[in-house]
């Protein structure tokens, strides 16, 4: 599957999609009242009977009381768009994804990612207008926005599938009171039964990262000489945390936490936590210590057609906390762990013809300053 959907993604970068638009999504970065105004003259835009095509626009249901939107003098100014504005919900893009032909989103990045979070199976198209801060994914400027849509909606776009993964939470099924080995129950003799984990009713389509940390828990606290007569003062809170591929248990990692990032996330947390650069296009997984607890736990990049899963073993003295995009915090209990793959459903991220890779590389040296510095000068003989 990881395959195909690469395959696809290198088709689709070199030609123009022509899409048959009827219905726009429209997304705008929450708490930020001055969007709202950019918001407005967008839908009038779309909604404008010169339009050829009579569009009919969702935005988010916060906007239908919201008095610096004013729908109803929308609507008043051309009975044209009756019934042509309405509301979008949460639950109406989870289970309705195919209700809507094309997405634009107002906002950053964390705007985008919402909208990946949003759609967690078939993402339509999304063009994204850059309003936020940094713009590794934004690609658009809103200034002249009438002439960018006009030119998607007429000749078609770009498209890059960027690859998300899917998370899914397995419950241990041990109900004992000793412990067994999580490491030989996964890849062991126990590892084809069915009985020892199950998996919660809910996956993850992530675009950016999944991350295994020790949440709430203190780094630290004081506990009685009774129950640890070494010391008044012991550290207990450090996460541990196994990682298998497919069938191979890789290693125990003692540390704060252990972020599994996708290429588009690589800029993200992954940086931050001293792992790799990486271009959205290449197909793998990377795996990054959050200050481990050794010097030697370097940060490593897989194939994509890895499954890993990452879990708490059975001894460890507290349990771990497993975030999706940051979202969703779940408490990873001793024997829990999280499978990690390549998802089925990319995201279709709509880019600037021809300008995949050097879009990429201006951005990290636009907002990160990759590899600033000032220029050493040449030698003058005399």
């Amino acid at each position: 599957m990881a395959w195909g959907v690469r395959e696809l993604s290198k088709k689709l970068g070199s030609v123009r999609l022509k899409l048959k638009v009827k219905t726009v999504f429209v997304l705008t970065k929450a708490h930020d009242v001055t969007l709202v105004k950019y918001t407005r003259e967008l839908v009038e835009w779309l909604l404008a009977k010169e339009r050829e095509t009579p569009y009919i626009v969702y935005v988010e249901d916060t906007f239908e009381k919201s008095s610096k939107f004013d729908a109803p003098g929308i609507l008043a100014s051309d009975r044209s768009r009756e019934g042509r504005l309405k509301y979008w919900t949460n639950e109406l893009a989870a289970k309705h994804p195919h209700t809507f032909d094309f997405v634009i989103t107002l906002g950053g990045d964390g705007t985008l990612l919402y909208a990946s979070w949003l759609f967690q199976r078939i993402v339509p198209p999304v063009l994204s207008f850059s309003l936020g801060s940094l713009g590794f994914l934004t690609k658009f400027d809103y200034e002249g926005f009438q002439d960018t849509l006009t030119t998607a909606f007429a000749e078609g776009v770009t498209v890059s599938l960027r690859l998300r993964f899917e998370g899914t939470v397995m419950r241990t099924q041990h109900k004992g009171e000793e412990y067994p080995d999580l490491v030989e129950q996964l890849i062991g003799d126990e590892a084809e039964n069915d009985y020892t984990h199950k998996p919660e009713p809910r996956s993850y389509e992530i675009l950016n990262d999944i991350v295994v940390d020790r949440g709430p828990n203190p780094s630290s606290f004081l506990v009685s000489k009774a129950s640890v007569p070494s010391a008044d003062f012991c550290l207990i809170a450090m996460s541990a945390i196994e990682i298998f591929g497919d069938d191979e248990h890789f290693t125990t990692v003692q540390a704060d936490g252990v972020c599994v990032a996708t290429p588009t996330g690589s800029t993200a947390y992954n940086l931050a936590a001293g792992g790799s650069l990486c271009h959205p296009e290449n197909p793998v997984i990377l795996v990054t210590a959050i200050c481990a607890h050794t010097l030697s736990f370097r940060p490593i990049i897989l194939p994509d057609t890895i499954v890993l899963r990452v879990g708490v073993p059975y001894d460890s003295r507290t349990s771990s906390w497993a975030s999706f995009d940051g979202r969703e915090r779940v408490e990873l209990r001793p024997g829990d762990y999280v499978t990690i793959s390549a998802s089925r459903y990319p995201f279709a991220n709509v880019m600037q013809q021809g300008r995949r890779s050097e879009d990429w590389v201006s951005s990290i040296s636009r907002t990160l300053n990759w590899n600033s510095r000032t220029k050493q000068k040449a030698f003058k003989e005399t």
